[in-house]
């Protein structure tokens, strides 16, 4: 069995093309550069940019892999949460291409495939958690099985990479912010700002990220924004936030544990090596193993689409499914 997959909920367009035992045939993932020049997504630009490259990077994925659209045997997508322009085209486009071929088309719910994306490379037992850091989502989920996927924990307001684009546009850094505060923080002392841990002492698992980043801001309007401020400041940052994930994490751990329990971390902010140090932590001291998907399939992409197709929906078709850019799990 041959899948096609789109991914276009954001400002990636991806496409790849899999086979049922998880081989990889092809894989394209653009990044849109429009974004830079305004320091985060803008919805209208990302629509365009997904519409005028999403067949070009579709002929060659066929070209790559050998593999004539017709021998492809399901069509899925994207469908949410996401950007609805986006989630649209790279849904309508999927959707036409299952219609042409006269094969099925099965809708994708883009959070779903992040978590899912861990279990691609590695063997991993049930129950588990997953910690979902994206630039749209900061999630926990408790999953019983494969179709028992349960929210414990999530963001009340900014998502973590969201804070980090909004920091890294404060200190006057690039878009994306991740990449740039990480890098930055590596000269400067993590100790040089002491900055707030939002619901650190509340009696759940959420997070909350806008008071940080508006403490980040008030300091910033009292400082001279020189490299030495930025470098502090990154560093600073990206110390609280991995206190705060290290901390909620945990403190899911010991409510939820027992000697099987293990933990995945997915999503682009994953790739953070800062953070994975601090999950390192935990899993040295409480001896709780710790799962990461492989590096292209943290940051939105097809290939994660693809494989939640093989693995859950492969028999799940839908072709009146309505994009829906609040979707949740």
């Amino acid at each position: 069995m041959l899948v096609f997959s789109a991914e276009t909920s954001c400002d990636e367009t991806s496409v790849c093309i899999m086979k049922e035992d998880k081989t990889i045939l092809s894989h394209i993932v653009y990044s849109q550069e429009i974004h830079t020049e305004y320091g985060g997504v803008v919805p209208e630009l990302a629509s365009r940019a997904h519409l005028e490259i999403l067949q070009q990077i579709t002929k060659e994925a066929l070209k790559e892999s050998g593999i004539k659209l017709n021998e492809i045997d399901l069509f899925s997508a994207t469908c949410g949460p996401g950007l609805i322009g986006g989630l649209l085209i790279g849904s309508t486009f999927a959707k036409s291409l299952s219609i042409g071929n006269g094969k099925p088309f099965i809708p994708i719910n883009h959070l779903e495939a992040h978590v899912l994306s861990s279990f691609y490379n590695n063997e991993i037992k049930f129950p588990h958690l997953s910690l979902l850091l994206t630039g749209g989502h900061t999630q926990i989920y408790f999953l019983e099985n494969y179709n028992k996927i349960n929210l414990i924990g999530e963001t009340i307001d900014d998502a973590i990479g969201e804070a980090f684009d909004k920091v890294s546009k404060i200190l006057g850094l690039s878009y994306p912010g991740g990449p740039e505060i990480e890098k930055k923080a590596l000269k400067g002392n993590g100790n040089a700002f002491k900055l707030p841990q939002p619901l650190i002492n509340e009696d759940n698992f959420n997070f909350s990220f806008s008071g940080l980043k508006t403490s980040v801001n008030l300091i910033a309007k009292k400082n001279i924004i020189d490299e030495s401020f930025i470098r502090n400041m990154s560093a600073s940052f990206q110390k609280c936030v991995g206190a705060i994930l290290a901390f909620k994490l945990k403190k899911v751990i010991n409510k939820l544990y027992n000697k099987n329990l293990s933990v995945s971390v997915v999503g682009g902010v994953a790739n953070n090596d800062y953070l994975k140090q601090c999950f390192k932590n935990i899993k040295e001291r409480d001896a709780i193993e710790f799962f990461y998907p492989p590096k292209y399939m943290m940051n939105d992409n097809a290939a994660m689409i693809a494989w939640a197709t093989i693995l859950k929906y492969k028999n799940s078709h839908d072709l009146n499914f309505k994009p829906n850019p609040r979707l949740s799990i």
